[in-house]
């Protein structure tokens, strides 16, 4: 995330992750995977496929479920996931000169054949919609949905504005259509909520659209950190197996990601550690297409 929320997220990774992780300052906020039969997809992620990327079955109640990591005993995989992140009122910045793109961390990961998950805003499509298909289309990358607006899906996130529950469920599609318009054809069927900050009703305004929310088990404090090395060693001492990674490709926001990954992929390659997309690790924590 951009701004003082991005700030915020830094000091969460710092000193308060398990907050982070259980959904960083939501409403009675909860999360937790689920497995077995998957939801259907809903109709603006799916693509038509023989293989539909896997979703996870609903959580209690109907609610949408949540993915952290994926298993812990079944290889050594980790996913490394970048939020593209643009809040809805951010044009003025862009047009100014402010780079919310990132086309050099693309590029390392391409160099080094590291597959990974971005998590796009709808705003960001729009800005970018070059690099939002060219990454749509490149078969090492998987696009999923991080909202249109970058606005909060519950109260009290990190000062974000709020979305308002009665169109949560329009903010997310809104998102989908958006990477349509940039020609992006396959976006998976995952969504993860600006700040982490998720409740029992925003999973609830979720759950017709059939998506798997997505968090994460390592924060790695990219967000505005000037210091790649200090990025990779957090990143580094909080992967295990099954992990996924959250990062930002926005070089205004987090301008040592990309010198970062120069240190984090070949020791953790070293460790014998595998890079997959997070629909591999949806699959692997038993859910099927």
């Amino acid at each position: 995330m951009i701004t003082l929320v991005r700030r915020c997220a830094a000091l969460c990774a710092l000193g308060t992750l398990t907050a982070a992780l259980a959904g960083c300052g939501g409403d009675t906020a909860t999360s937790s995977g689920h497995t077995g039969r998957p939801a259907r997809p809903p109709a603006s992620a799916a693509a038509p496929s023989a293989s539909a990327p896997p979703t996870l079955a609903p959580g209690p109640s109907g609610l949408t479920p949540v993915f952290e990591n994926g298993p812990r005993a079944r290889g050594r995989t980790v996913a490394l996931t970048f939020d593209a992140d643009m809040t809805a009122d951010q044009g003025p910045r862009a047009a100014a000169g402010e780079r919310f793109d990132n086309p050099a961390l693309v590029a390392t990961l391409r160099r080094l054949k590291v597959p990974a998950t971005f998590f796009m805003t709808g705003r960001w499509a729009e800005e970018y919609p070059a690099q939002a298909r060219a990454i749509g289309r490149d078969p090492l990358f998987e696009v999923a949905n991080h909202s249109y607006s970058h606005h909060a899906f519950t109260g009290r996130c990190y000062g974000l504005p709020r979305v308002p529950a009665a169109r949560m469920r329009a903010d997310m599609e809104r998102a989908f259509a958006a990477f349509r318009a940039a020609g992006v054809e396959r976006p998976v069927p995952y969504f993860r909520f600006p700040g982490g900050c998720y409740d029992q009703r925003s999973l609830r305004a979720l759950a017709p659209g059939g998506v798997t929310a997505v968090q994460w088990d390592v924060v790695s404090g990219d967000a505005f950190a000037t210091d790649s090395a200090a990025v990779a060693r957090q990143v580094l001492d909080g992967v295990r197996p099954g992990s996924v990674v959250v990062m930002h490709c926005t070089r205004s926001a987090a301008p040592a990601t990309e010198r970062a990954l120069h240190t984090i992929i070949p020791k953790l390659r070293e460790r014998g550690f595998r890079f997959v997309r997070v629909s591999e690790q949806i699959r692997a924590a038993g859910a099927r297409g």
